[in-house]
């Protein structure tokens, strides 16, 4: 009994140890996530100020095909879900539901990415890119900031898959799952602003 009390004392001191850092690591990621609110604030505000500026250009109502746009945004709005479905799995212990989960999520924000190269590539190519006119440059700075952080998402979402298969759904992995949850839905709140401010708006 003597000589396994430092064993059990040790452990529980690691256990303790862990939930330490996890817990101080959610609390970075929640300080990352304010400063990259900040980021898209500011150029929120850009757009704002600059967005009516069309020397002669096209304005959003000559862009913006509202119906496309709305199966771009369901994309990454069920994507949401999808990631939600995955974390449940993740808290039941599930690996194999969790997996498909995040495989689903993965290509809906795939399909989410894949329709906004097309829309700007299609943009550029009629001369319409962003030195076209202010508005044109707010507008793919927005946007492209987004879709940029969708594409580290997805990119971190692919290492995720590999993790929770090579690894399980460990301690750790679960604890960087929840923060990749934190920063899906984070996204999906800002493509609400996104396409709330720039396109709805845009094309009334």
């Amino acid at each position: 009994m003597t000589a396994d009390a430092p064993t059990i004392d040790s452990v529980h001191s690691a256990e303790f140890e862990h939930a330490d850092t996890v817990a101080i690591q959610t609390f970075g990621f929640w300080i990352y996530l304010m400063s990259d609110l900040v980021l898209f604030s500011t150029i929120f505000a850009t757009f704002a100020v600059v967005g009516h500026n069309y020397a002669g250009g096209p304005t959003g109502k000559d862009l913006f095909h509202l119906p496309y746009l709305f199966g771009e945004t369901m994309f990454l709005l069920f994507s949401s879900t999808t990631y939600g479905m995955a974390v449940l799995a993740m808290y039941n212990g599930k690996k194999g539901p969790a997996l498909k989960w995040l495989t689903i999520t993965f290509l809906l924000g795939l399909g989410f990415i894949s329709m906004e190269i097309h829309e700007f590539h299609g943009m550029i190519l009629d001369g319409d890119g962003p030195q076209r006119s202010g508005f044109l440059s707010a507008f793919f700075t927005l946007v492209g900031t987004h879709g940029a952080h969708v594409t580290f998402g997805l990119i971190w979402m692919a290492v995720m898959i590999g993790q929770v298969v090579a690894k399980g759904l460990t301690t750790p992995v679960r604890s960087r799952l929840m923060r990749l949850s934190m920063f899906w839905h984070f996204l999906d709140i800002v493509w609400i602003g996104v396409f709330t401010m720039v396109y709805l708006m845009g094309v009334i």
